[in-house]
């Protein structure tokens, strides 16, 4: 099964807008996809109009139920491993490797799209990373990034993390990219590419998180190179 993972330089910088999108657009193809995020937390906190949390925005792109997009749901805005200690559950990383291949059998998907938990080393138990989730699941990986100040150093030590566990970078997306880009946008875009290595894509503002302003995003990106 075709699949890819979708990791952030850091919390915020659009990873699960790029995940939906990547959906969206997959299933506006006609294709069977299906949409896996192994942990949510922060759900204490009120989505901004217009945007679910992450799950429910997943799930809609992929027409699937929230509960099976993601099986661990937390309300404190902290990282998954407190997440889980503080409710008093104990997440197993092979565990979400068997939820994800459920996940894309349940939904006889073609395409399995798995967005991690803010960055690549954001500890998803007391010993395991988001990126040994990665590695574990084996697909290639896009990073979201915003296009602002201090992206480079974010997304390229991203990039060097993930190529450090033999995971293959297919490509970063930059968002939310602006229809006039500044000099240091476009700097930043192509410095990227040239110091990483990896075709850096852009995903422009959308106006919210609906499948269809989702999959018309999506459209954009190039997931026939990716997929």
């Amino acid at each position: 099964m075709r699949g890819l993972f979708v990791t952030g330089t850091g919390t915020g910088v659009g990873k699960t807008v790029v995940a939906g999108a990547i959906v969206a657009a997959v299933r506006a193809r006609g294709q069977r996809v299906a949409a896996y995020k192994p942990v949510v937390t922060g759900l204490d906190d009120r989505a901004a109009a217009g945007w679910p949390h992450d799950h429910e925005l997943l799930a809609a792109a992929a027409g699937a139920s929230a509960e099976a997009v993601a099986p661990h749901r937390f309300g404190p805005p902290v990282s998954p491993h407190l997440a889980a200690e503080l409710a008093g559950v104990e997440l197993d990383l092979e565990a979400m490797v068997v939820a994800a291949s459920a996940a894309a059998a349940e939904a006889a998907a073609d395409v399995l799209v798995v967005e991690g938990v803010g960055g690549l080393l954001v500890p998803v138990t007391r010993d395991r990373t988001v990126r040994d989730l990665a590695v574990a699941l084996g697909f290639p990986l896009i990073v979201a990034a915003q296009p602002g100040l201090g992206t480079i150093n974010h997304t390229l030590l991203t990039i060097a993390a993930a190529r450090s566990a033999g995971l293959t970078v297919a490509g970063a997306v930059m968002t939310p990219w602006p229809e006039r880009p500044s000099p240091m946008e476009r700097s930043n875009r192509e410095t990227i590419d040239r110091l990483g290595g990896v075709p850096v894509a852009t995903l422009p503002v959308l106006p919210d998180g609906s499948p269809r302003s989702l999959a018309a995003g999506g459209a954009q990106l190039p997931l026939d190179v990716w997929l």
